[in-house]
């Protein structure tokens, strides 16, 4: 196996990380269970102005990579078209993918900010858990967003940590 083909596998399995419900492709209804789970967790009200960030934002991620992804226009992205669509419209270009998630990640960071001083590290592990990682790889994740050790996580690296993760050769 070549690096362009371990490549390719390792975005088709970030792929699950988008199909909340597990059907095997990712839809408008993953992103609104994905926001339904996230203003669960933090208790916020759908129709509460936070609320409706998150909501807003995840529709506005899903139709980013609809609009990227979904080749054959029937509103769902197979895990086929995520792989190709990452690898061959992003991976030159994570800022394109950064900036179709950032909408959605900056209300999520928003719910985890409770006092306007940044969001905490542990709203951001308590997002991630809601979302479907593992409570370990979720307080990993949180801390690696926080190198000075503020407990706080600027918008900045969480959007550019999640468009590395998803769409470089990064590990």
């Amino acid at each position: 196996m070549d690096a362009e083909d371990l490549y390719q596998r390792r975005v088709a399995a970030r792929f699950g990380a988008f199909d909340q419900d597990g059907n095997g492709h990712i839809s408008r209804e993953d992103f609104t269970t994905a926001a339904t789970r996230v203003l669960a967790e933090f208790g916020t009200p759908f129709r509460s102005d936070r609320g409706q960030a998150v909501s807003g934002g995840a529709e506005a991620f899903w139709q980013g990579l609809a609009g990227i992804a979904d080749v054959d226009g029937d509103q769902r992205v197979s895990r086929g078209e995520f792989a190709h669509g990452a690898v061959k419209r992003l991976r030159d270009n994570p800022d394109r993918f950064a900036e179709i998630a950032r909408p959605f990640l900056r209300a999520v960071l928003a719910l985890a900010d409770p006092d306007g001083s940044g969001a905490e590290t542990t709203g951001v592990a308590r997002a991630l858990r809601a979302l479907g990682v593992e409570a370990d790889a979720a307080e990993r994740a949180a801390k690696s967003l926080d190198p000075e050790g503020t407990g706080r996580v600027a918008e900045k690296e969480a959007v550019t940590a999640f468009a590395r993760y998803f769409v470089t050769k990064e590990p």
